[in-house]
């Protein structure tokens, strides 16, 4: 009997033994089940009694529970440790939610690489990884170690494990870490300086929604803030789309940047390069798909047969897209089948309509590249993607198509090509034009999605005079890349009989070229980077000399004549001059083609400001000539020089185009019939073009550049005396010819002595920083002794001037008040 109890009591748990001496007043009471011991706060509880039947349950890279309010993310272990790359985007904002052109639905605001991982409290963290640092040599001589032991990601956020997976892994509730500022989640990524505004107001936000597909987790938020600088009202609403993407474990092998084709990048700074220290540079990968033979086709993609790759790449296009534009927007997509071609893959892209009632399809899975179509009034589209930072590779896309972006196409094509193609004369274009145009906007997007950037330069490689030889425009285009702002070839003239394939852009010779360099294939062909590297190199450099239409320039290079947006040709005055021609006749029948019966005149308003604004864009092409600066990316293999200026002779020629187009007062443009019909076109509209490209030509960056040119290449270099002394002549021609100044040409003369001026004192720019250095510049240099002394002169030729007899008194006032303002300002404490 003893033993049986001994027994009886080792297999009663203490607690319960507890509860039966202490609990009540006699021994052997029964024990009620309300007196159980409650839950510790934080600790994990029974996953069945957390994911009860109440649980909607969203399967895919994790599971995503919703009970009633919350959401519960169940992290399989599995999951622990790896790279998660998290994308927030606007999905959809509202009136007076813009801020300097940004926070249009579409826009990214955040981009960055999470991991979930646990300590031995029960704690989940998550951490924000970087991937500025790297070293991926683990032997003793390598720096993988160190990078490692001083490295360590900040921890963005922790979570208490709610419950344990029965699966191998852990539950979180995420609902107020969504709800809440935490950066991951909000979308703005603090972008309070960005977005108009300020605090977040909960009770007005919301979760729309959270889904989990196979590769990835998309969290939907709508969220209010306190609007700021606006009296529309208080507040601003936006709906977030938050995008988890699982990076692959294995990184692909990444492709090295070269400047001389454009590819959007990921940087690195790689402890590899130099253990020594003495060569540790940033490292550029360029952005691209993983594209590859399939294992079967390896031998046959090795011997030059074209093959079909492991995954191509594949668009759906929104099935709220307007049914007649959807073939056009695919034809962009599989226009660049042939620039696959050149790397030797084939069907490697192309466009499908998304499938219709398929429950398993969604456009938000990552696995899906989307062309969305977005009712918006924004006239534009856009091509972003999604890449892993650790290695560039492009894994997916969301091109955003704003429907308005038609009225800019109309636009464009109305202005530059109305002379040449009678179909662009309408203020409704027939559905295959608007087609066409759609088509090569989708194709110029999709590049972005492949990896290319912007080619501002590929247009300089055309000689001007080509852009009017039918037979030769037509078989090569305008422009040798579609990724060039060169929208229609305004060169042509009516004359020339171009036909469509002349005046359109379209994929061409750089834009296959990229595509070959970036995603030609190449097993383990090089023994080690160096030896990689210096075969692309090489590639590049005989590609290039074989091909001068291969050339890539940057947009950002903007003291650059050759990479400027909007412009055609190798020589932007000749070019310009074609351009105005065909602006002129454009003037001429503008009245007459923008006729809208029972309309009121808007329409030919707009028309007549989008003239305005292509004259504008001609005369700022040739205006970037003068004060030209050039840099091309050299290896040392080649002994020319990397920086050079541009020629005297074009420099000469810009500022004669501009004296004959711009100061020698351009009366078409301010069409009187226009002006009495729209008010559009005033004197006051010609002062503020000419005083913008003032601006640019006398401004201190224009001066620096002519100095360091004339200190350079003093026997090659157009001078900034020169340029005084050649503006002078247009612009104050009449002091030496003693004739009438009327009303335009004094209003210039008036800009031109108020610019001058302008260089003596400080200047007012959005940056301090900058406005101090261009500031502190012109003293540590010969600019402002340079802008005295043209003062001066001016100052004296006026004076002699002023005292010959003139046919009005008006042109005598202004010459004595230019005079006084010129003398005032040598005598200002500041100088």
């Amino acid at each position: 009997m003893i033993k049986k109890l001994k027994q009886f009591f080792f297999t009663i748990p203490l607690c319960v033994i507890f509860l039966m001496v202490f609990s009540g007043p006699g021994y052997g009471q029964k024990v009620k089940t309300d007196t159980a011991l409650k839950k510790i706060p934080g600790a994990p509880i029974p996953y069945d009694s957390l994911i009860t039947t109440k649980a909607i349950t969203s399967k895919g890279l994790f599971k995503v529970h919703h009970i009633e309010k919350d959401y519960y993310f169940e992290i399989p272990d599995s999951l622990l440790g790896r790279d998660i790359l998290m994308v927030s985007r606007i999905a959809k904002s509202g009136v007076g939610s813009k801020a300097w052109g940004y926070g249009y639905p579409g826009d990214q605001l955040s981009e960055s690489v999470i991991r979930f991982s646990k300590n031995e409290n029960n704690k989940i963290y998550l951490s924000s990884v970087s991937f500025a640092e790297v070293s991926k040599d683990s032997t003793e001589n390598g720096l993988y170690r160190s990078v490692q032991n001083s490295t360590i990601p900040p921890i963005i956020a922790s979570f208490d494990i709610a419950a344990f997976s029965p699966d191998s892994g852990v539950v979180l509730k995420f609902t107020d870490y969504i709800n809440g500022e935490g950066l991951l989640f909000v979308g703005v990524n603090d972008g309070r300086s960005t977005l108009p505004i300020s605090t977040l107001q909960p009770d007005k936000s919301y979760i729309k929604y959270v889904k989990a597909f196979p590769l990835n987790v998309e969290v939907r938020t709508v969220k209010t803030y306190n609007r700021t600088g606006s009296n529309i009202a208080n507040f601003n609403t936006y709906e977030f789309n938050s995008s988890l993407v699982l990076l692959p474990k294995k990184p692909m092998k990444p492709r090295l940047s070269d400047p001389r084709i454009g590819y959007f990048k990921a940087q690195t700074t790689d402890y590899d390069v130099d253990p020594q220290g003495v060569a540790i540079r940033n490292v550029s990968m360029i952005a691209r798909w993983r594209i590859q033979p399939k294992a079967k086709d390896v031998d046959k993609y090795l011997r030059g047969e074209l093959v079909e790759p492991e995954k191509p790449i594949v668009f759906y296009i929104d099935p709220t897209t307007p049914k007649k534009w959807v073939p056009y927007l695919m034809e962009g997509v599989n226009d660049w089948q042939k620039a696959f071609e050149k790397a030797g893959f084939k069907n490697a892209i192309y466009a499908l309509e998304t499938p219709k009632n398929d429950p398993t399809f969604s456009l938000e899975d990552a696995r899906h590249n989307v062309i969305v179509y977005k009712p918006s009034v924004v006239q534009n589209a856009m091509g972003p993607h999604v890449h892993d930072p650790r290695s560039g590779e492009i894994l997916e896309t969301h091109v955003s198509w704003y429907h308005n972006v038609m009225q800019l196409l109309h636009d464009w094509y109305f202005i530059q090509a109305g002379p040449i193609d009678p179909r662009a004369r309408n203020k409704e274009l027939d559905d295959e034009l608007m087609g066409q145009l759609i088509r090569f906007v989708s194709s110029h997007e999709i590049g972005h999605t492949l990896g290319l950037t912007h080619n501002f330069g590929s247009s300089s490689t055309v000689p001007v005079d080509s852009l009017r030889n039918k037979k030769w425009v037509e078989k090569h285009g305008h422009t040798p890349s579609i990724m060039d702002y060169a929208r229609f070839n305004y060169v042509a003239q009516p004359e020339d009989s171009i036909s469509e394939s002349g005046i359109f852009p379209r994929i061409g010779e750089y834009d296959e070229w990229a595509i070959e360099w970036g995603y030609k294939w190449f097993p383990d062909t090089f023994k080690t980077p160096d030896e990689e590297k210096a075969f692309f190199k090489r590639w590049i450099v005989r590609r290039l000399y074989e091909n001068k239409r291969l050339y890539f320039g940057n947009e950002g290079a903007t003291n650059d004549p050759r990479s400027q947006s909007e412009d055609l040709g190798d020589n932007a005055m000749l070019a310009g001059s074609y351009g105005i021609k065909n602006l002129k006749r454009v003037m001429e029948q503008l009245v007459l083609w923008t006729n809208d019966k029972d309309e009121d005149y808007a329409y030919l308003a707009r028309m007549y400001k989008g003239t305005c604004e292509q004259f504008k864009r001609y005369l700022f092409h040739v205006a970037t000539n003068i004060g030209g600066f050039k840099r091309d990316y050299k290896t040392s293999s080649d002994s020319s020089a990397v920086v050079s200026y541009t020629e005297i002779e074009k420099q000469q020629q810009a500022v004669l185009f501009l004296n004959k187009e711009l100061f020698a007062t351009p009366f078409w443009i301010m069409n009187k019939e226009v002006y009495g019909l729209t008010g559009e076109g005033g004197v006051y509209d010609l002062v503020y073009l000419q005083r913008s490209v003032l601006e640019k030509v006398l401004s201190y960056n224009t001066i620096g550049i002519l100095l360091w040119s004339e200190t350079y290449q003093p026997d090659r270099a157009y001078t900034i005396n020169q340029l005084l002394q050649d503006l002078r002549k247009g612009i104050f021609e009449e002091l030496n010819s003693g004739r009438t100044i009327d009303l335009f040409r004094r209003n210039l003369q008036k800009v031109y002595v108020n610019q001058l001026i302008s260089l003596l004192n400080k200047p007012q720019g959005t940056t301090q920083i900058l406005t101090d250095a261009f500031y502190d510049a012109s003293f540590m240099t010969d600019s402002r002794s340079i802008v005295k002394n043209e003062i001066k002169d001016l100052a004296n030729a006026i004076a002699k001037s002023a005292i010959m007899k003139r046919g009005d008194h008006l042109s005598q006032m202004h010459l004595i008040d230019l005079k006084e303002r010129l003398d005032e300002a040598l005598k200002s404490k500041s100088l």
